[in-house]
């Protein structure tokens, strides 16, 4: 079960890490949001180094649907609720410039960036789309509502956010990772203070250090495992299916979504909090014989995505007392247009030692949001689980995921093998399930 995106790249191999190691900043992560603050870095002059467990890319980024927007769900008029119209206006500014940039990087790369626009759909409820196209004209997003989108199903209506973008993530990431100081095959499995421990022993010695693991996986700061838990998708590739122009994703997160790569009609849904069921691939297989008969499944694959207590990424320093520790974490199905925001955001605090405690993204804002209630009753019911198999993260009870034949934690989104070994993070990679 491989993505369209991993079939279609040869990627090339890093060295590991084989000894003590000094260097201005260290990132421990090789996704699309480590790779561009690598890149970024270096070209503003920093010494750095790069430590990816496995291979850059391998991980969600290999998985994603690769949407670039700043149109994410319903999140302009949740934002102005939750904290006000200047910061809607500030989240959707940091987007857009993270789109520009990608448009700035892919036009010398052969990556299949092409501009769509996007839509967020809703079979029956026309009023928070409204809201949401109100949100818009306050915030002078390019876009609003409208009634017709191209799907094969009636709708309440949908807003419409123009001049978007879509890529071929590991094309992308394979080309600007050329001549980084990257070094695969090499697991952070400790961090204090400003020295990062390899599993083989190496010391990597920094004055500044950036986790970008997805989830973060330091519990002693910043509280990640009470502001977060994680979120399964899945994804068909068909082939024979009519075209579509655009991308669309409903406003319900167990919703579908679409768009169109090359002949191929990506189709996403079936989701469920990791631990817990939901449609997974038999929604989309139902879906796709009802709606696109005679279209073949040409690929299949499932992602992960961290989900925050109020739909905004914790960009910035890692905790409150944390000056030379920075995350990048909680992406809220929207990671590759959060992963250049926050590489942009990450080397501008660096390169001004300046904090970001006023800004939309700080990950240290406040916590009190109606998810932490179910996050904590979550957590709560799996520890006194009385099931045999525990995550090795903080001990929560596992699932066992048939569609996947692999054993999922609900609380933190850590998923292991039928051996044992760990697929997904929070917990440690050479750690098997208790």
């Amino acid at each position: 079960m491989q993505s369209v995106w991993t079939d279609s790249t040869e990627q090339k191999r890093f060295p590991k890490l084989s000894e003590d190691r000094k260097t201005e900043i260290l990132i421990v992560g090789g996704g699309m949001a480590g790779v561009l603050c690598a890149y970024f870095l270096k070209q503003a002059g920093f010494g750095c180094i790069l430590a990816e467990a496995e291979r850059i890319g391998g991980g969600i980024t290999k998985n994603t649907t690769a949407k670039i927007t700043a149109q994410h769900g319903l999140i302009y008029d949740s934002i102005i609720r939750q904290y006000g119209a200047e910061k809607a206006k500030e989240y959707l500014e940091v987007n857009l410039a993270a789109l520009a940039r990608y448009r700035t990087l892919c036009k010398g790369l052969d990556c299949a960036f092409e501009e769509a626009p996007a839509f967020v759909y809703s079979r029956e409820a026309a009023e928070p789309l409204q809201r949401e196209a109100e949100a818009y004209r306050r915030i002078g997003a390019d876009g609003g509502f409208v009634s017709d989108v191209p799907l094969p199903f009636s709708v309440a209506g949908a807003v419409r956010l123009d001049h978007q973008a879509q890529f071929h993530p590991l094309q992308f990431i394979s080309q600007i990772a050329e001549g980084l100081p990257i070094y695969e095959d090499t697991f952070i499995r400790e961090v204090k203070g400003h020295k990062a421990v390899t599993d083989d022993g190496d010391v990597i010695e920094a004055d500044k250090i950036i986790i970008t693991t997805h989830f973060p996986f330091i519990n002693t700061k910043g509280g990640y495992f009470l502001k977060m838990y994680q979120h399964r998708s899945y994804v068909l590739a068909l082939e024979g299916a009519p075209r579509m122009e655009g991308m669309l994703v409903d406003m319900d997160k167990k919703g579908l979504s679409f768009r169109q790569y090359k002949d191929l009609l990506l189709l996403g849904g079936g989701s469920h909090r990791t631990g817990k069921k939901g449609g997974g691939f038999q929604e989309l297989e139902a879906f796709a014989a009802a709606h696109y008969k005679g279209a073949n499944m040409k690929y299949r694959w499932a992602t992960q995505d961290c989900m925050t207590l109020d739909g905004i990424p914790y960009i910035g320093r890692y905790g409150k007392h944390t000056p030379d520790l920075f995350v990048a974490t909680g992406f809220n199905k929207w990671g590759m247009t959060s992963s250049m925001a926050a590489a942009m955001i990450l080397c501008e605090m660096i390169k001004t030692g300046k904090e970001n405690t006023d800004s939309v993204f700080y990950p240290s804002r406040s916590i009190m949001k109606p998810q932490l209630l179910l996050n904590g009753a979550e957590s709560a019911m799996n520890l006194l689980a009385p099931l045999p198999r525990r995550c090795t993260h903080l001990g929560c009870a596992l699932h066992w995921n048939k569609a996947e034949r692999s054993w999922d934690c609900p609380c933190h989104g850590s998923r292991y093998d039928e051996q044992g070994r760990l697929i997904d993070n929070p917990a440690m990679r050479r750690k098997h399930f208790e």
